[in-house]
């Protein structure tokens, strides 16, 4: 659960710069939305933003992305503000990179960079380490050519090498570098992605419901990850990382929830979306997040308190679609309530929606019940009697179904219970009439 932080003192400060185009920022205020969320990234880097600077333009700069007098300008505030770095709000290309930090006289570091060292910074578990990796060497290959001038200097032609004339290019000898060392990853991946089919097969035979936690990063979902911890299971050790920013966790969590009468439920808790996630991200992750594709239920966490919840719900029902998992049952947990002066009273139930605050006992208490409900709703209720030589059966069920009632019978115990249609069709010679 611990993880280091930077004290601000020590942070590096940054400039931020974002462009903004009529086609690229189609609803009012995205390029706003965006810009602040520029600063919450860096911030989840450990980076000071001393400044911000934006510029409406037609079309993007092909040569610098930004105009030449913006240029000028940001390249006299990194100066004037002793900043260490410039980070650009969209991608930018291998050239516009190249000539920016020629120009500024300063690193310079686009938005996909700066997600992908959150991660790198974030991951923990081995797993976690070949993904973030993988994800920056897809991200890198494509960018190879024009990236750096050393790049195209070419190789030696002495020794292993004199045999290939006047040698390989720099940028060859990187790009298989690179394709090699993705090949070893994919392979380390394929290993882990078979450990944990292993532990998810086991879940399923278990018969657990999992209920996975999705949404926007910095949602809340860690927070009501450890609520329902701290209600239902008690454990300190079983607690994940909680802290009010931008992907504080990035590791798959799955936590069993005991909430009695054998009505538990497995609960996973993985990484946070964001607006324009990249892709290679999304295809490295594409594994842990398989338990979101494997969840028979899922809570969408939502910030209500964030005046751009709306636009940050549709953004997790694009992901969810890209991986494949946009038809599974909902519940969108609107949480934060606490902080929005609106008027309405939590935990508020409306049809498969439910505001609430995940910090308050009753919140938690009015989520498990929607919860169970929504997991348990195929169970039946279903009226037995065991012979008493069937005492397997009645263990069976004191494990597998919710008892309503049990009673010793002259001939055998009868229970009453709610149970899978499986087990009422499998065990119907038992079943009277109540």
């Amino acid at each position: 659960m611990e993880q280091d932080f930077l004290r601000e003192d020590e942070w590096e400060q940054v400039i931020l710069v974002g462009v903004e185009t009529s086609d690229a920022y189609v609803r009012e205020g995205d390029f706003e939305r965006s810009m602040e969320e520029l600063i919450s990234l860096a911030e989840a880097c450990f980076m000071k933003p001393v400044a911000v600077v934006t510029q409406k333009m037609e079309f993007i700069n092909k040569g610098l992305y930004i105009g030449t007098g913006k240029v000028q300008e940001v390249k006299e505030l990194v100066k004037t503000m002793e900043a260490g770095l410039v980070i650009f709000d969209n991608s930018l290309t291998p050239s516009q990179l190249r000539n920016l930090q020629e120009e500024l006289e300063c690193p310079v570091m686009d938005r996909t960079n700066l997600i992908l060292d959150i991660f790198e910074s974030r991951a923990k578990t081995r797993e976690a380490k070949l993904q973030v990796e993988t994800a920056r060497l897809q991200y890198l290959l494509p960018r190879l050519v024009g990236m750096h001038e050393a790049l195209t200097r070419q190789g030696g032609t002495s020794g292993s090498m004199s045999s290939r004339g006047a040698g390989e290019k720099k940028l060859e000898l990187d790009r298989r570098r690179i394709e090699h060392r993705l090949s070893e990853l994919r392979r380390e991946l394929e290993e882990v992605s078979e450990e944990r089919m292993i532990q998810r097969k086991k879940r399923q035979n278990s018969r657990l419901p999992l209920v996975a936690l999705v949404g926007y990063t910095n949602a809340g979902k860690s927070t009501i990850m450890n609520g329902l911890v701290q209600k239902y299971v008690g454990d300190d050790e079983k607690r994940v990382l909680e802290k009010d920013m931008l992907f504080a966790t990035l590791d798959t969590t799955v936590r069993r929830i005991n909430t009695g009468n054998n009505r538990d439920f497995l609960l996973s808790d993985t990484v946070g979306f964001i607006d324009k996630l990249p892709h290679s991200l999304v295809k490295a992750f594409r594994s842990t997040l398989e338990e979101v594709k494997n969840a028979d239920l899922l809570l969408h966490v939502v910030d209500y308190s964030d005046e751009y919840y709306r636009e940050q719900m549709q953004t997790t029902v694009e992901t969810l679609r890209d991986l494949e998992a946009g038809n599974i049952p909902v519940i969108t947990v609107y949480n934060k309530a606490d902080k929005r002066d609106d008027g309405i009273e939590y935990p508020k139930l409306v049809g498969d929606k439910i505001y609430l605050s995940a910090k308050e006992n009753l919140s938690l208490n009015a989520l498990t019940e929607l919860i169970l409900e929504k997991i348990y709703a195929d169970y039946v209720t279903v009226t037995f009697l065991i012979p008493y030589e069937k005492g397997g059966l009645v263990s069976y069920f004191m494990e597998n179904a919710q008892i309503i009632s049990q009673e010793y019978k002259e001939n055998g115990t009868k229970l009453t219970v709610k149970c899978y249609p499986a087990d009422r069709e499998k065990y119907s010679s038992y079943i009277i009439e109540d």
